[in-house]
């Protein structure tokens, strides 16, 4: 008898596919209500009911077992590409199917064991969603085979095979979080040359190693020590616990229930009971750990390097003097003097007059480094045309400055470009826009929950506003630029970190002050020594109310107090207004005793000009810095000098320093590590901006005056007089902006991507934007030029700079050939503008 085939239900497949993904988010809630069940029954027990403590301790076995069978049934795939029903197929199929299964189970166990156990954290959490997610996509790609297979849908393979390939990717991501928990940070990659360097624990300075501590002080008869001994003693024994222990035993992850990173924490000991008894290093469970031989199981630390026979003794010492931990003690990270400084200038030598040079010779010889020959005159122009007004120069400006025999030639070119206001404030628009988070469009702007300040922020620096009085005009602001400290008042709910008095605490201590007061503002902070109280108590300067302390955003009932973070330049009215407080905030933050201000100011500008900071990342200005004596002695002298920004930056340009040949670093990572060493400005990627200005000054403009957002001019026909094209900066995001690097504005950016991204590789060769560009320039080449030799050779000078090498020229007349086509124009301006040397700043 015949039967018909049944179609597969693509509408049950669907309805299937929202149920598993309900379903998955439910298991977590349904783990938690599990235990907390039958924790409410076993009420003399303060542990959960022992059969789900033992099946999620299940899960690190079962886990196993699914990803071996999908990473095997993936390479079986790959081997069989070209045909389906190969001889592999049954094989494969029974691994897709139990491997499903088997990660649901896995994820099952794993909930239990999170929901039982002691692990929390961003690791943490990276580990159970990536685990989930890829559950789900194993899920459906069994479902998507089974299909196949059983109804013949042989339009699905791709997708099977998508899906597959997938899972087996999320299986490693999910292993790798996994393994990272278990083994400790980025166990998987710590053997890798590309290992993460841990830069919070470079940032930590303790007091001395355990190598240089004096031992011989603190062994005296008696028991008891000096405030300062016990302040010391701590910082250094807090020293040692971070660098081998906070892997394990911190915030991120709570092995045995043991975190060593909190005073209250540390007392309160484990699952295991207390690991420390002040006086009792012999009877105290930490030493016995850290004494163990290597790779025993009790051991600690238990992943990485044991800790050296003078840091048990180190240890020791401090258990036995009562493990001291007085509220004065200062914290495990580098604070940086708050105070100016301005030392003395070493001696000109060698020609080098310029402070910087002579500052920076001082570096070079205790860091046995050599002066290189300064960069030539094409290279030099074209760096200071695009850090200082964002343009390449011309044809005609590179042939005049060559030509030019004059000694000071470079001074003066310096000093002409920063008298250029137009083409100066428009170019560091983008630089001040970024750091003030502000756009003109995004989130906030149509509901009135964002501010625009670019009329304030144009004819700021148009006008060359002194830094004081700028700063105190974003703190204490009026109506044209409130919108820094306003924020954006997000619709909705908020996490209690968000509100606009947070944001504008976050705002003003991260852009002016170098300080990241984000992690502050949720709990204490685990990378610099700022607490909650320190950032509500900020906030609460940009509040009309007081503001109650929320931790990880749950009432503490603690109202916070209100003060500046350095209360040493002085005191905040606690009762007053917003108006009175953020008045007299400005004023206090503004001071010349306030150097941190103004060495936050130098950096960043420095960073601007050569490729990374004196001091770096530049939000975090307690790091320390490559040459202290430079970064103290600029932000005195820019404050000597009036607070004058232009000014500051015609001392950089003119410097020898800063015309010493770019170099690259091999390893991006060591960019900002305390172990780099300066030898000169690093080559940087062109912005977004720079780079769609630089095609614009080449090809054609890429922009047209209706894209215009902020127009200085009084009107269109006014900007079109004053500019040749529509600068990048003065118009809104868009997928060609972004794609090269522009940010959102939503958050502060201080530094935007410096390597070529796969994102931007693609908007260059595949993007409407530049092809669009590219077809219109093509034409006025085209028109403008009567044969391919004269027309080869204006495209290399114009967009380069220079002419084409033999090879170059070679090629281009083969690309080009006898006629004058737009489309080989098109091409060979495409090629130009791929180029590095186009698209960086040597």
């Amino acid at each position: 008898m015949y039967k018909p085939k049944r179609k597969f239900d693509f509408y049950v497949f669907r309805i299937l596919l929202i149920f598993l993904f309900i379903a998955f988010w439910r298991l977590n809630l349904y783990g938690q209500e599990a235990i907390e069940a039958t924790s409410e029954e076993l009420v003399d027990q303060s542990e959960p009911w022992w059969v789900w403590v033992f099946l999620g301790r299940l899960h690190p076995l079962m886990v196993h077992f699914p990803i071996g069978l999908l990473v095997i049934a993936g390479i079986m795939e790959l081997a069989k590409l070209r045909t389906f029903d190969s001889k592999l197929r049954s094989g494969t199929n029974w691994l897709v199917y139990i491997g499903a299964a088997g990660s649901v189970l896995a994820v099952l166990l794993g909930l239990l064991l999170a929901n039982s156990g002691s692990y929390s954290g961003e690791t943490f959490e990276w580990h159970q969603w990536a685990g989930i997610t890829t559950a789900i996509f194993a899920v459906v790609t069994a479902l998507l085979l089974y299909a196949i297979n059983k109804y013949n849908k042989r339009t699905l393979i791709i997708g099977y095979r998508t899906f597959l390939m997938i899972t087996v990717l999320g299986v490693f991501m999910a292993g790798h979080y996994g393994g990272s928990l278990t083994h400790g940070q980025d166990y998987l990659l710590s053997a890798t040359p590309w290992a993460p360097k841990y830069e919070n624990l470079e940032g930590i300075e303790g007091g001395m190693s355990s190598a240089d501590f004096d031992f011989a002080s603190y062994t005296n008869e008696t028991d008891s020590l000096s405030l300062e001994q016990q302040v010391n003693l701590n910082l250094a024994v807090r020293t040692i616990l971070a660098h081998h222990c906070f892997q394990c035993h911190s915030s991120d992850k709570m092995e045995g229930e043991l975190r060593l990173d909190d005073k209250e924490l540390v007392f309160k000991g484990g699952e295991s009971g207390k690991v420390i008894i002040p006086g009792d290093s012999k009877g105290s469970e930490l030493v016995r750990r850290i004494t163990l031989p290597a790779g025993h199981k009790e051991a600690m630390p238990g992943k990485g390097k044991p800790l050296g026979e003078k840091d048990i003794a180190l240890v020791k010492l401090w258990i036995d003097k009562g493990a001291p931990w007085p509220d004065q003690a200062k914290g495990i990270f580098r604070v940086a003097p708050l105070a100016p400084r301005k030392p003395d200038l070493p001696a000109a030598t060698n020609g080098l007059e310029n402070p910087i040079d002579r500052l920076v010779n001082a570096y070079f010889v205790k860091n046995k480094i050599e002066w290189q020959e300064v960069v030539d005159d094409r290279t030099f122009l074209r760096r200071i045309y695009f850090d200082l007004i964002g343009l390449p120069p011309s044809e005609q400006e590179l042939l005049k400055f060559e030509a030019d025999a004059s000694a000071d030639k470079r001074a003066k070119i310096a000093q002409e470009l920063l008298t250029k206001d137009h083409e100066y404030a428009t170019h560091w628009t983008t630089f001040w826009n970024d750091l003030l988070r502000n756009d003109y469009t995004g989130t906030g702007y149509i509901t009135q929950g964002r501010f625009n300040i670019s009329p304030w922020l144009y004819q700021s620096l148009q006008n060359n506003k002194p830094y004081n009085e700028f700063a105190m005009e974003l703190i204490d602001p009026s109506e044209e630029s409130k919108g820094f400290i306003k924020g954006i008042a997000w619709r909705g709910a908020v996490n209690s970190s968000q509100t606009t008095a947070m944001q504008a605490a976050q705002n003003v201590s991260q852009a002016l002050l170098g300080v990241n007061l984000k992690c502050a503002s949720c709990h204490d902070s685990f990378v610099s020594d700022w607490k909650l109280d320190d950032a509500y108590a900020f906030a609460n300067i940009f509040s009309e109310e007081a503001l109650e302390i929320n931790r990880c955003d749950i009432p503490t009932g603690k109202m916070a107090d209100t003060r500046i973070l350095w209360p040493e330049l002085g005191e905040i009215s606690k009762n007053g207004s917003v108006k009175e407080k953020s008045k007299e905030l400005s004023t206090l933050l503004t001071k010349p005793e306030n150097g941190r201000l103004y060495r936050t100011l130098v950096n960043r500008i420095w960073a601007q000009l050569m490729g990374r900071g004196i001091v770096a990342p530049v939000d975090e200005m307690d790091k320390k810095p490559w040459s202290q004596d430079l970064l103290d002695w600029l932000a005195v002298n820019f404050v000597e000098q009036g607070y004058d920004i232009r000014q500051l930056l015609y001392l950089i340009t003119t410097s020898k320093t800063y015309q010493l040949p770019s170099h690259t670093i091999k390893d991006p990572s060591e960019i900002n590590s305390e172990s780099f060493v300066f030898k000169g400005t690093l080559k940087r990627k062109l912005t977004a901006e720079q780079f769609a200005d630089a095609v614009s000054s080449v090809v054609d403009p890429v922009y047209t005056l209706e894209a215009l957002k902020y127009n200085p001019f009084e009107n269109s026909q006014a900007y079109a007089s004053a500019s040749p094209f529509v600068r990048a900066a003065l118009v809104q995001n868009d997928p060609f902006l972004t794609a090269l690097g522009r940010p959102s504005r939503e958050n502060i950016t201080t530094s935007r991507e410096g390597q070529v991204t796969l994102l931007q590789a693609m908007e260059l060769t595949n993007g409407t934007k530049l092809n669009e560009t590219l077809v219109k320039g093509s034409k006025k080449w085209v028109a403008k030029y009567g044969n391919p030799e004269q027309l080869i050779q204006a495209i290399y000078s114009q967009s380069l700079g220079r002419k084409p090498s033999q090879k170059e020229f070679e090629i281009a007349k083969k690309l080009m050939g006898n006629k004058m086509e737009e489309e080989s124009v098109q091409e060979l301006l495409w090629a130009i503008v791929l180029l590095p040397e186009f698209q960086f700043i040597e």
